[in-house]
């Protein structure tokens, strides 16, 4: 039984790099599976091996392979979104019709352009500043 303590405490350690890596709390990780925060943070302590099925959903968050996520093997390549929750979404998204994947689109498209508007404007011109409205006002 040494092996498989040590093997568990593998997983354990192998969790928490790859949890604090993606910047999620215990909590947050514990969620997107559907599983309690207290067991998830068992798992880490390595006081409590996890079931192949939250093993296999754990991998999938993670964009990982259950032997990369058993140590068995070197992480092959860095996630495609390295937020598991949006990583989580795009999942669900993938199962919409089509009519509202598009919807989406339209809506991220919309963010995404604000954003690169909102840093290009902040870089040019510096920090906001609001100024009195003088050529605007009526002489009488």
């Amino acid at each position: 039984m040494v092996g498989e303590s040590g093997h568990a405490q593998g997983i354990a350690e192998r969790l928490k790099q790859l949890r604090e890596e993606r910047g999620l709390t215990q909590t947050r990780l514990a969620e997107l599976p559907g599983m309690a925060a207290r067991s998830y943070n068992r798992w880490e302590r390595g006081g409590h091996t996890p079931s192949l099925e939250m093993l296999i959903k754990t991998a999938d968050i993670l964009q990982m392979s259950l032997d990369e996520l058993g140590g068995r093997q070197a992480i092959s390549s860095v996630p495609a979104i390295r937020n598991a929750e949006l990583q989580q979404l795009v999942h669900e998204v993938d199962e919409l019709p089509d009519r509202e994947q598009q919807a989406l689109i339209v809506v991220i498209d919309g963010l995404v352009k604000s954003a690169q508007v909102a840093r290009t404007i902040g870089r040019s011109v510096g920090p906001k500043r609001i100024s009195p409205r003088v050529g605007n006002q009526q002489n009488t």
